[in-house]
C-alpha cells in the first residue's frame, strides 16, 4: 500500500517559474561555454527538465541566450538603482555632487565583480556572441538602456556616463584576469569620490 506522500499528486511547476529557472541556469552555463559551446541539454539538466521542454518556452537557443543577456543587464541596472537609493538615504540633504554618486555606483559594481564571477564572465560572453546580428542588435539596445538608466539616476552628462562605462569595461578585464584589488586599482573612482574632474568634463 502506498504512503500518503506517494498517493498525493505531484504538483507541476508553473511555466513562468520554469522560465525563470532556465534563464538563471542559462547564465551559469553560458558563462562557462558561451553561446556556441553550451548544449541546451546541459541547461535543461541543471533545472531538471527535458530538453524539448526548454524549446517549448524558448523557440531557439539564441532566444534563451538573449533572455539571459537581458536578465544580466537588468541585474546590473537593479544594482545601480539600489546603490543610488542607498546613497541618497545616506545624503538626505542632497549635499553631494552627481560625480560622487557615480563613484558610489562604481564601488557597487566593484563589489559585484568581486562577489559574483559568473555574472562577469557571462557579460563577456554576451559581447563575444555579437557576431550574430540578432544578438548584436539586442545587446546594442540593452546597452543603450543601461546608459540611459545611469544618466537618469545620476544626472551626469552623456560623456561622463560613457567614461564611467569605459572604466567599467576596464574593471571587467581586470576582474577576468584575476587582479586582486580592483578598488585600489581604479583611480577614476577615487578621483570622483574626492570631487576631482578631469579636463574636458568641467
Amino acid at each position: 500500500m502506498r504512503s500518503a506522500a506517494e498517493q498525493k499528486p505531484r504538483q507541476r511547476t508553473p511555466a513562468a517559474t520554469r522560465r525563470e529557472e532556465l534563464i538563471a541556469a542559462a547564465i551559469e552555463e553560458f558563462a562557462l561555454g558561451g553561446l556556441h559551446g553550451t548544449p541546451v541539454e546541459r541547461i535543461a539538466r541543471r533545472v531538471g527538465v527535458a530538453q524539448p521542454y526548454v524549446f517549448s518556452l524558448f523557440a531557439t537557443k539564441r532566444d534563451l541566450f538573449v533572455a539571459a543577456v537581458e536578465r544580466g543587464f537588468q541585474m546590473a541596472m537593479d544594482l545601480f538603482s539600489q546603490g543610488a537609493a542607498q546613497f541618497e538615504r545616506e545624503h538626505p540633504a542632497g549635499d553631494y555632487e552627481p560625480e560622487e554618486l557615480l563613484a558610489w555606483l562604481g564601488d557597487s559594481y566593484i563589489e559585484l565583480l568581486a562577489a559574483d564571477r559568473t555574472k562577469l564572465m557571462f557579460q563577456l560572453q554576451a559581447y563575444a556572441a555579437c557576431e550574430d546580428e540578432v544578438i548584436r542588435a539586442r545587446v546594442n539596445e540593452i546597452y543603450a538602456r543601461l546608459e540611459r538608466h545611469l544618466r537618469e539616476l545620476t544626472g551626469v552628462s552623456e560623456d561622463e556616463v560613457n567614461e564611467f562605462l569605459s572604466h567599467g569595461m576596464w574593471l571587467n578585464v581586470q576582474a577576468a584576469i584575476g587582479r586582486a584589488d580592483l578598488r585600489a586599482a581604479c583611480a577614476w573612482i577615487k578621483r570622483r569620490r574626492e570631487g576631482e574632474r578631469p579636463p574636458g568634463l568641467r
